[in-house]
């Protein structure tokens, strides 16, 4: 036992629940295949040409990465036709959530977000000494008006998940514009568009035109998801040029890896790739949530590559014990609520096969 007290408020803070391994569950269950639906990963993985440019530069293993990432930093302001001053590139955008924390919240200081939403915000946000203000979702969706009415003299900054991780939902766009317009300029907007890439609705705000006007907006992306780069770590986030300094203050020197620069630069090049995916993905989204309406199972309306699913049946966990490897989550008032990631057609509708014979033999 070490004799060294940690800082007091460790004692709050859960680590991340990761669950168990593929090899653990196969073990448990005598399987001979676990399928891995539980961590929103593009089961497509990625873009051939980034493979080969990873197996080209396997020699610059002994140099340290650019600091900079100027090469990635150039190609998402050509892409997104911003200048480069305004992004800021990470160890996944999980990192720049952190650099924001550490270098926007004190103690005392108040931070906004959803209840059911991503959990590294809190752990952030507690571990700097804020103050969390948690506001229920409404049907999976971020209740924006309820997050305004929570604002104080002690707000300074607020997490927008959008589309949210794990529920899947979207805000509509006047809704998220209207929240936008309406939160004061010294509290900081941070917009999480990780699954970005994914949304096919109509109703999705373009959030990039509105860095001019709204210089507390920082919006956040990723590689992990559709890029297919989850194993690198490479994120990025767009904002005002001086919030970027001072994050620059904060962040470690070479925290994006060589080979992670090297991959993202090439996925970015690869747009065709990106269409393959979210075209295959919408057809089984729209395939899975079909076949679950037809067996009366409730999930929240998602816009990207998982759904949420919640019953008042133990599906979950025979799914995992059929070896369908799913993330259990909580949902008041219900038994069983868990999120999982849309595989290929073969796959998701085996998996459909498990959910309708437990639906067979356990509803009452």
């Amino acid at each position: 036992m070490v004799n060294v007290q940690t800082r007091s408020v460790l004692g709050s803070i859960q680590s991340y629940p990761l669950g168990l391994s593929t090899e653990e569950i196969q073990k448990r269950y005598k399987l001979n295949r676990v399928l891995k639906m539980s961590d929103n990963e593009n089961i497509y993985g990625c873009a051939p040409v980034v493979k080969e440019a990873i197996l080209r530069n396997l020699s610059c293993l002994h140099l340290y990465p650019d600091g900079h990432t100027s090469e990635l930093i150039s190609g998402l302001a050509n892409l997104y036709h911003l200048n480069e001053e305004q992004f800021i590139t990470g160890n996944g955008s999980d990192e720049i959530i952190r650099l924001l924390t550490r270098a926007y919240i004190e103690k005392g200081d108040e931070a906004i977000m959803a209840d059911i939403t991503f959990p590294r915000y809190e752990t952030n946000v507690v571990i700097e000494g804020g103050t969390v203000v948690k506001v229920p979702v409404i049907e999976g969706v971020h209740d924006l008006s309820g997050m305004l009415d929570r604002i104080t003299e002690k707000t300074k900054m607020i997490f927008v998940c959008n589309p949210n991780n794990p529920t899947g939902t979207i805000v509509g766009k006047e809704d998220l514009l209207r929240f936008i317009v309406n939160v004061p300029d010294n509290i900081l907007i941070v917009l999480d568009e990780a699954y970005y890439e994914y949304v096919t609705s109509d109703q999705y705000l373009q959030s990039i035109p509105l860095l001019d006007s709204c210089s507390n907006l920082i919006i956040l992306r990723t590689f992990s998801k559709i890029y297919g780069l989850a194993g690198l770590r490479a994120g990025y986030g767009m904002m005002h040029p001086s919030i970027v300094k001072e994050l620059q203050k904060v962040k470690e020197v070479f925290n994006v890896n060589v080979i992670a620069q090297i991959a993202a630069v090439q996925a970015l090049a690869s747009q065709d790739f990106i269409t393959m995916c979210v075209e295959k993905n919408t057809l089984e989204r729209d395939y899975v949530c079909d076949q679950l309406k037809k067996v009366d199972l409730h999930y929240f309306s998602t816009h990207t590559n998982f759904l949420y699913v919640y019953s008042q049946l133990p599906i979950s966990q025979h799914l995992i014990s059929n070896g369908f490897l799913v993330r259990p989550m909580k949902l008041n008032g219900y038994a069983d609520a868990f999120r999982m990631t849309f595989a290929s057609r073969e796959d998701n509708e085996a998996a459909l096969s498990v959910i309708r014979q437990i639906k067979k033999d356990l509803a009452v």
